[in-house]
């Protein structure tokens, strides 16, 4: 006869299975948002910031001189190189690898960021200096928005995570390109020039079948210190040097670009984002301006997300079908197209890291973008798991 196990067991038992996949990842995300939150409203916000924020007496990069710098500019670079990875399979040999399978997708993502930039912008019209946080509720968190629709398992018809999983990937090509054109300082010409050099010598090791996965490591290390000091924000490099990686396939059926996705995706979901999250989710309640969330930043933002997002994605997909230039995905009734809408509202990663671009020098702001960005993902998330949860599904 079996032994009942403990309920403890039960519940470790549990919370592996649900930490293992894709609900795993956005679900840690909650959890460190939460974290930071509390640590930066609590008796240790001094701890908590000096450790992010407190100046190191050496670095080994001179322009990184604090934790918090390292984690932005350097391990968010490896991020983007994953995310760079991603997008060269599925432009090559994914989903978005034709152009029927592409139509949707790229005009759902240029809608979901244009749609958020206007209605942040009508928000903050009257303060131009605002002006310069359009980009803020733009992106869409592909980790966060595939985690909650994770969680509904069978309720939800594959082609429908498939499409929320490729509008996030053009979301994330665009945003990469905003901070490239957007977000971009004083230009260093000796350093962009040494770039350009490096990335020549990485696109010419890729025209003559180089697989070595330590030569593309090592030339994109040297690509991001280069673009680091050029001016242009070292994130950059990463998706520029992962462009640069192969995908043809040896008789394994195996690449250097699918080996370097396959080590280093866990690595950026399970820490470097994390770990990001947590730097920069802390918001103190305390500093924000009498508004709170109704001040023109915030609301600016959260409202991009939460309302910016769903219209603009909705209406490109309806208006995509009534145009006969691309058909909504199969099996999924429009009630379900608009839980994913919202959900595409989730901004969290990447909607932080552009606040923290969009106002250089000044904390008040960074933080109210900050209080945007969880306000708008929190309500978006549980919107659309709401909608998404009680669909009906397609007959």
């Amino acid at each position: 006869m079996t032994q009942p196990r403990h309920p403890l067991s039960r519940l470790a038992t549990a919370l592996a299975r649900l930490l293992h996949g894709e609900a795993g990842a956005g679900l840690l995300l909650i959890a460190v948002a939460a974290a930071a939150m509390i640590a930066a409203n609590s008796p240790l916000a001094h701890g908590y910031h000096a450790v992010f924020h407190g100046e190191w007496a050496w670095s080994p990069v001179a322009k990184l001189n604090t934790l918090h710098l390292w984690i932005n500019d350097a391990l968010m670079a490896l991020f983007f190189f994953v995310v760079g990875l991603e997008i060269k399979r599925e432009v090559l040999d994914g989903e978005l690898s034709s152009p029927a399978r592409r139509r949707l997708p790229v005009l759902a993502a240029a809608a979901g960021m244009a749609m958020p930039a206007l209605v942040y912008l009508a928000v903050t019209r009257e303060v131009p200096a605002l002006h310069a946080g359009w980009a803020i509720p733009a992106a869409t968190d592909i980790a966060f928005a595939l985690g909650v629709l994770a969680l509904l398992g069978s309720r939800i018809p594959p082609s429908l995570r498939l499409f929320l999983l490729t509008v996030a990937i053009v979301d994330d090509l665009g945003a990469v390109a905003i901070i490239a054109l957007a977000y971009t300082g004083g230009i260093s010409l000796p350093w962009l020039a040494g770039a350009g050099a490096l990335l020549a010598v990485l696109a010419a090791c890729n025209a003559r079948g180089v697989t070595s996965g330590w030569i593309y490591a090592l030339l994109g290390a040297a690509l991001w210190f280069a673009v680091l000091h050029s001016g242009v924000h070292a994130t950059v490099a990463g998706v520029l040097a992962a462009l640069c990686v192969p995908l043809r396939l040896d008789g394994h059926g195996d690449s250097p670009l699918l080996r370097m996705e396959h080590a280093l995706a866990p690595f950026s979901a399970y820490l470097i984002v994390p770990l990001f999250g947590f730097a920069n989710a802390g918001v103190a309640l305390a500093g924000i301006g009498p508004d709170g969330l109704a001040a023109a930043l915030p609301l600016g933002v959260a409202l991009g997300l939460l309302l910016g997002k769903q219209a603009g994605v909705l209406g490109a997909i309806w208006l995509a079908q009534r145009l006969r230039l691309a058909e909504p995905p199969a099996g999924a009734t429009w009630t379900q197209l608009w839980g994913m809408a919202l959900l595409c509202g989730i901004g969290f990663t990447m909607s932080l890291f552009i606040g923290q671009l969009a106002f250089p020098g000044q904390p008040v702001l960074v933080e109210e973008a900050k209080l945007g960005v969880l306000a708008g993902s929190l309500l978006s998330a549980l919107a659309g798991y709401a909608v998404l949860r009680w669909a009906r599904p397609a007959r």
